[in-house]
């Protein structure tokens, strides 16, 4: 006797209750997106087969050729070529987020008795990536003692210096001429600079503005603001001793859709 398979109306192949005579489709597990996770053609095929397939059927073989041509199976039909193209797929935006999360500076660091460092370490990932751009204010003293201050751009710090040697410890990150704002107390010397991210506003009778490029959203860091913004959050953060003054404004950025 060959293969117990009765024949639909539509020629798809379909199983059959031994009590009722009815006909009906059994739902098989689909293959899904997650291509990586399948080793070869033949694993996709079989995550579609159902114990039911293989009763009627007697085949794991034709049950798997069924499936390939589209008679059985609930997922989507592919070709081997199509599967081997999507698992490639699949398999390079894997490696592509393991590398991204190993690229991370902060990555394995143990910045629990650090609380800004800490900070900094909680939110590279989201700058970095672009759905957030903080804006750190700092004050402290600089090597030769003065007191400076600013604004620094932390997604753009990232993308043009090397954070590993902060998050180890060996520097501290202080506010540049280049940044967005900074200013010497002591020598008076004021500098402030547009970012790919934000444009200044210094001729504010509120203070110093800065405009998000993307969004095109106002964050307000005068301290005494009800609020820095939409989308926006003012985080002081301890430094135990390291810094004068640390304060994070976390601003989420909306993509238009």
């Amino acid at each position: 006797l060959g293969p117990r398979l009765p024949q639909g109306g539509s020629g798809q192949a379909v199983v059959s209750t031994q009590s009722t005579g009815d006909s009906v489709m059994e739902e098989a597990p689909s293959g899904g997106d997650s291509f990586a996770e399948f080793s070869t053609y033949e694993d996709f095929l079989n995550s579609q087969i159902t114990a039911m397939d293989l009763y009627y059927l007697e085949d794991e073989e034709l049950a798997r050729q069924l499936v390939e041509l589209g008679y059985r199976g609930s997922g989507e039909v592919l070709k081997r070529e199509e599967f081997e193209a999507r698992k490639q797929l699949a398999e390079a935006s894997r490696l592509s987020k393991r590398s991204q999360k190993k690229s991370l500076a902060s990555a394995g660091k143990e910045l629990e008795h650090y609380p800004f460092l800490d900070a900094l370490a909680k939110r590279e990932e989201a700058n970095k990536t672009g759905k957030m751009t903080s804006i750190i204010f700092i004050r402290d003293k600089n090597a030769r003692g003065q007191e400076i201050s600013g604004y620094i751009d932390y997604a753009h710090r990232l993308k043009t210096e090397d954070f590993e040697p902060y998050f180890n410890g060996k520097k501290r990150l202080l506010p540049k001429l280049s940044d967005l704002s900074f200013y010497n107390w002591e020598t008076q010397k004021s500098t402030s600079n547009a970012t790919p991210n934000y444009q200044v506003i210094a001729d504010n009778a509120s203070g110093l503005l800065f405009k998000n490029k993307r969004d095109r959203k106002i964050v307000n860091v005068d301290p005494k603001a009800s609020r820095p913004g939409d989308n926006s959050t003012r985080v002081p953060v301890a430094s135990q001793g390291q810094y004068t003054q640390v304060v994070i404004y976390d601003h989420i950025t909306r993509r238009k859709t």
